[in-house]
């Protein structure tokens, strides 16, 4: 692979966390630092990508010039984004930890605290890349991620195709130093007919493995 082996290609990322408000104050969210998603973002764009990057709230900088970034809190921010970018992408790659629900009713001003217990009713975000995949046109490449902490490779078979993705790449809490929160990942690409594990390595390392087989794919 080249510096232009994605030249004149438009890439879809999402990346981070989404963080769904409670009060003005509080919100559900998770522990995603975006590490994943940027490193990929960066990868593409250095392979010469054009990148689309909408971002949950994070705290890193792209430093690709390549990399357009549409920064959003919520699922929902998220979803609207994604679903006006879509359409014009060659490859979409779902990297972003979205919360699966969200508060049913935001309160406009601080819960004062108040007995020593608080019921928060829940209503579930619409899941993006479900979404999307129903939507997806012809020769478009899509990439998932699935964070499991058992029955992983069943669970992410199951993503794979309800999801009408491509590949799907996973990754278990219970391996050291992969998740959130670590600048390293121990990943398995799980694809229709196939499956290739990597051994644990530093998240700019793990970005270019995927990278790399998604144009194997793309170009083979």
């Amino acid at each position: 692979m080249t510096e232009n082996s994605f030249k004149d290609k438009t890439i879809l990322l999402t990346a981070g966390p989404t963080h769904e408000p409670i009060d003005p104050v509080r919100f559900i969210g998770n522990h995603s630092t975006g590490k994943m998603g940027y490193a990929l973002a960066e990868c593409f764009a250095a392979r010469g990508a054009k990148v689309q990057l909408v971002s949950g709230p994070v705290n890193i900088k792209a430093e690709s010039q390549s990399i357009n970034i549409t920064p959003v809190t919520t699922a929902d921010e998220m979803y609207a984004a994604v679903k006006q970018l879509a359409p014009k992408a060659d490859i979409i790659v779902y990297a972003a930890a979205v919360a699966d629900y969200r508060p049913k009713m935001v309160a406009d001003k601080k819960i004062k605290k108040s007995g020593d217990e608080l019921t928060i009713e829940l209503v579930k975000n619409v899941d993006i890349a479900a979404a999307l995949g129903k939507e997806k046109k012809e020769g478009q490449f899509s990439v998932g991620f699935a964070l499991e902490t058992h029955n992983e490779s069943a669970n992410a078979r199951e993503k794979l195709q309800k999801k009408n993705l491509d590949m799907i790449v996973l990754n278990s809490l219970n391996d050291p130093g992969a998740g959130f929160k670590h600048d390293t990942n121990k990943v398995t690409i799980i694809e229709k007919d196939a499956t290739t594990a990597f051994e644990l390595k530093q998240k700019t390392e793990v970005a270019e493995d995927i990278v790399n087989l998604i144009w194997e794919r793309t170009h083979g």
